[in-house]
């Protein structure tokens, strides 16, 4: 058997080197530690991030329909106006278009309103 002291002395030398291994894991447990609260303030500031982002896409997409919504309604006013003026056009196109066929045709129509002349035959004489 062995004597106790170097059972005692293998079990010190054990307990030894099991010390830096405990000393290494509280190390490695204290910065995974570290990192998981490191992480942790990320998170947090992304979630703030994006949860701002979130808030300035909604304005903004607020901010477009609006605008979208005046565009349409100044398209609409616009092509209301451009009808108008389409219209008075033709509307003009056709009194021109008359008032020419009229000054064209007057003389013809003094023709058929002058007052009829008579046919009167003059008496030629006929001397033989």
């Amino acid at each position: 058997m062995a004597d106790p002291q170097i059972k005692v002395a293998l079990l010190d030398q054990k307990l030894e080197d099991v010390k830096h291994i405990i000393v290494k894991i509280d190390d490695a447990i204290e910065k995974i530690s570290e990192v998981n609260s490191n992480v942790t303030k990320m998170l947090a500031v992304h979630e703030e991030r994006i949860s701002k982002q979130e808030e300035t896409d909604h304005i903004l997409f607020a901010k477009i329909d609006k605008l979208r919504d005046k565009v349409d309604g100044d398209y609409n006013s616009l092509l209301h106006r451009i009808q108008g003026i389409e219209k008075r056009l033709w509307i003009a196109m056709g009194v021109v278009s008359c008032l020419i066929f009229l000054i064209q045709n007057t003389s013809n129509i003094k023709h058929l309103t002058q007052p009829s002349q008579s046919s009167i035959m003059s008496s030629i004489n006929y001397r033989t």
